[in-house]
Formats: structure tokens, C-alpha cells, sequence
């Protein structure tokens, strides 16, 4: 079972590419307020990224940055130039005739794209919110993985055609795919205590795969362990290890996340509902769900359909 597209499907993980750019001379931008995670992809040139409380870090052609939602950031020239605010009006009226924001002076020296994602908030088991906060890949050891699909963006968003739109959005999922496995070949040790480190160990795995593939089935770290060929110790041992929770823990976070899920974009009873996450009683359920959610299912379907977030797939 493919774990790691499960979760990005289930936690509903979205790309949403912002703009070209094209800078020359010395320049600044400063992204404060970027929307979600974002992402910049050097498509040609250099430019220097400086982050809050980091040391500056040059960017060459072909590297991909990812950045946690909320991160303080700004692109430039070279270290301690000015930079300004990005211009929000400005970007998406480039988005959609499919301009180039132009920074500096003439020649642009530097050209990039930038991206941005987001998430369902309903999910808490979260791929973006495993990650540091700041993932850096090298042309050294993505080029292979994305400069396809980068070259693709460049071209899509210079000439637009119709559903050009929906072309950019996928080919964001794409990249983001392919950066996550160029960085997770390359830094196991960081993933270690998050849903990641179950890459890392087979034992983990195989275990979150069957609770994937049967979330209903009334699952104990016995049976799951038996189910597997290893001892309730040994699974015991390993899995708080590798992703920082219980195999009991994890199993009920993953049947609240489905729950919530399909509790906003169904229509399906509560009582369907319990069963499909492997709940035979609806007050249990609803006891469960309301420890990790704040509100009684039916009062989350409510308040979930009618105020704001994210729109059902």
C-alpha cells in the first residue's frame, strides 16, 4: 500500500502555483503573509534565501526550497538587500494573464517559480507538518526527479490555454511528490519521531499498512502485532519510536481523521459512519470523536458545512 499518497490524499494536499518571476540587479521580496507552505523552484540563475533566524543560503539553478506555513521569509540578490513586500494584486493578476513579475533591472539574471500548499485542517495526521522547517533540495539530487516537471510550469504559465489552471495545480502535486523523495532519500534521521520515520523501519510500516488498508477491523497492538509476525513487544517498542505515538494512538487519530472527513463531505448517517472507522456503538464513537474534534459529530457536520474552510473535494 502506497502510505505516503494516502495521507496526502486523505489530508487533502493541495498546490496552488503562484507566480514566475524574473529578476535582475539587486532585488528584494519579502513573503511574510505567503499562503500555506511555500515552495520556490530556481528554474535558471541564483538567488539568496533569507529566513528568520537562519543564516542566508544561496539558491542555484534546479534547487527546490520547501518552507513550514507561517515561515518568515524573503528571496534577493544577495544577502541584506532591501526587499519588499510581495505584492499580492499584482500576483494573481500575473497568474492568470500569465505574466512575469519582474524584479531589479533589466537583464533578468535570476528566473524562479513560486508555489504555495495548503491542507485540510479536519486531518491531523499531516505529511507538510512531519517536514523541518525548511526542506532543501539541490539540483545535485532532484534534478533527475523535477526538472521536468519545472520546465513544465515555466512553460504552462508563459503561454496559457484553457484549463491551464487545472494543468499548474497537478503538475504542483507532481513536484511536491518528487521533492518529498529526493529529501526522504536523503535525511532519515530527520524523520525519526514523526509519521515519516515509518519510512525508515519495515517493522512501522507494515504495521500502519494493514491499519490503512482495514481502519474498521477491531485492531489491538496483539492482533496488529500477530497480523505482522512480531511480538506485541517488539511492536510496542518500535512503532512510539519511529513515529512518536502508540499503534492504539495512531489508530484512533486515523479513524477521527476519516471520521471527519466523511462526516463534512457525505451525507452518510452517523451510525454508517461509526461502523466504517470500526465503531459497533455510536455513543462510543461519538465519545471519541468529541475528545479529539471539540463537538459531537452531528454538531461537526454543522458547524463544518456552514463555516469557513476548506471546500469539499
Amino acid at each position: 500500500m502506497d502510505l505516503l499518497g494516502d495521507v496526502l490524499a486523505v489530508s487533502g494536499v493541495r498546490g496552488t502555483v503562484g507566480t514566475r518571476i524574473e529578476a535582475g540587479g539587486k532585488w528584494g521580496m519579502r513573503l511574510d503573509d505567503y499562503p500555506g507552505a511555500a515552495m520556490h523552484a530556481i528554474t535558471s540563475g541564483s538567488a539568496w534565501l533569507i529566513v528568520d533566524g537562519a543564516e542566508p543560503r544561496e539558491l542555484t539553478t534546479g534547487d527546490v526550497v520547501l518552507l513550514e506555513a507561517g515561515t518568515g521569509h524573503s528571496l534577493g540578490s544577495e544577502p541584506g538587500v532591501t526587499a519588499r513586500s510581495c505584492d499580492a494584486a499584482a500576483a494573481a493578476r500575473a497568474r492568470e494573464s500569465g505574466e512575469v513579475i519582474t524584479l531589479g533591472t533589466a537583464p533578468a539574471r535570476t528566473r524562479l517559480v513560486t508555489i504555495h500548499y495548503d491542507h485540510d485542517p479536519a486531518v491531523r495526521t499531516q505529511v507538510l507538518a512531519a517536514l523541518p522547517r525548511l526542506v532543501h533540495v539541490g539540483a545535485d539530487v532532484g534534478a533527475a526527479c523535477f526538472d521536468d516537471a519545472v520546465r513544465l510550469l515555466g512553460r504552462e504559465l508563459a503561454h496559457p490555454q484553457p484549463a491551464t489552471a487545472a494543468v499548474l495545480n497537478s503538475l504542483a502535486d507532481v513536484l511536491l511528490i518528487q521533492v518529498l523523495r529526493a529529501w526522504l532519500a536523503t535525511r532519515p534521521a530527520e524523520q525519526r519521531g514523526t509519521w515519516l520515520g515509518m519510512l525508515a523501519d519495515p517493522v512501522v510500516r507494515e504495521a500502519l499498512e494493514r491499519i490503512h488498508r482495514e481502519p474498521a477491523r477491531p485492531w489491538t497492538a496483539t492482533s496488529l502485532a500477530s497480523a505482522i509476525a512480531v511480538s506485541r513487544a517488539t511492536l510496542a517498542r518500535k512503532f512510539p519510536a519511529a513515529i512518536g505515538q502508540s499503534p492504539g494512538a495512531y489508530l484512533t487519530q486515523w479513524r477521527m481523521d476519516l471520521a471527519a472527513v466523511r462526516l463534512r463531505d457525505t451525507d452518510d448517517s452517523v451510525d454508517a459512519v461509526a461502523t466504517a472507522v470500526g465503531y459497533t456503538s455510536v455513543p462510543a464513537f461519538s465519545r471519541a470523536f468529541s475528545r479529539t474534534h471539540g463537538d459531537a459529530p452531528g454538531r461537526y457536520r454543522a458547524r463544518a458545512r456552514t463555516g469557513p474552510g476548506r471546500t469539499p473535494a
